[in-house]
């Protein structure tokens, strides 16, 4: 067997609301698809009720810290268990996102715009959804160079809220602005393999926007999102070749926030031997 490489970036508990099993049962996934181990990354708590119904509460916020030391515990030496959280950003909340990610040893921050969200859709969408793309975009890079995210989540989501409307090409524009600025502030982009079950079927961001992204040397994380264990390391692989037929030589995980770097070649091998399922 190959040393084990990568890890889950993407993953939920039931204390957001919309997420089954716990976070052992997701670190059993991993170590069965190869996987070195998992980064939780439950949605944050928001101040004021914001989007409630999706994401653990202010005061679950030590219940979920410790979750996640009880599995890390319960799998040490098999798989590792690491603490994240996804951070919704949105505008006028940075200040209590940034302290809150100061509040525990995370390992990994996610930031997301989730535009599906009601506080989101009735704030932004003025009854144009080619528009609403282009507000989504800028907020991405607005995302980046607050400073306080590792990385940013599924970077062309908005594509699912109109998917009729949905033409990479005629934002290709406003993405190429919003990618040199994300380049700039030195943030990651996701790629994220649950772009396959939703209503535009393919890996978030598309192809169009991950050769942009290669192009700016912008690094790349893989997280498949997973709400439910046995979508822990999701197409993995079939993701790292997206990789590098994009350009990509690297994929990128972080650790104690510090970004790691594994060849394409060599994560690809860890998981084939190591690990079942992972296409």
């Amino acid at each position: 067997m190959t040393e084990r490489l990568l890890y889950e970036t993407h993953m939920h508990t039931p204390l957001c609301r919309h997420a089954e099993g716990e976070p052992e049962e997701y670190a059993d996934v991993a170590h069965e698809r190869g996987l070195a181990g998992i980064i939780v990354t439950c949605h944050n708590p928001m101040p004021d009720g914001w989007s409630a119904s999706l994401r653990m509460r202010e005061d679950e916020f030590e219940t979920y810290l410790a979750c996640v030391e009880r599995a890390r515990a319960a799998k040490a030496g098999r798989v590792e268990v690491r603490l994240g959280l996804e951070c919704d950003y949105f505008p006028g909340y940075e200040r209590f996102v940034a302290e809150q990610t100061e509040s525990a040893p995370f390992d990994y921050i996610l930031g997301s715009v989730h535009p599906h969200i009601h506080a989101y859709f009735t704030r932004f969408f003025t009854g144009d959804p080619v528009d609403f793309q282009r507000t989504y975009f800028l907020h991405l890079a607005d995302a980046a160079e607050t400073g306080i995210f590792d990385t940013i989540s599924h970077p062309d989501l908005v594509k699912n809220s109109f998917p009729d409307d949905w033409i990479v090409e005629r934002v290709l524009d406003p993405v190429r602005r919003s990618l040199d600025r994300i380049a700039r502030a030195g943030t990651a982009m996701e790629l994220n393999t649950s772009g396959l079950e939703k209503s535009v079927p393919e890996f978030n961001p598309g192809p169009l926007i991950l050769r942009e992204i290669a192009e700016r040397g912008i690094p790349v994380v893989i997280g498949a999102d997973a709400h439910v264990p046995r979508r822990v390391g999701d197409n993995f692989v079939r993701a790292l070749d997206v990789l590098a037929e994009a350009g990509f030589e690297k994929v990128s995980f972080f650790l104690e926030r510090k970004r790691r770097e594994v060849p394409i070649a060599a994560a690809r091998a860890s998981l084939e031997r190591n690990g079942t399922s992972t296409v």
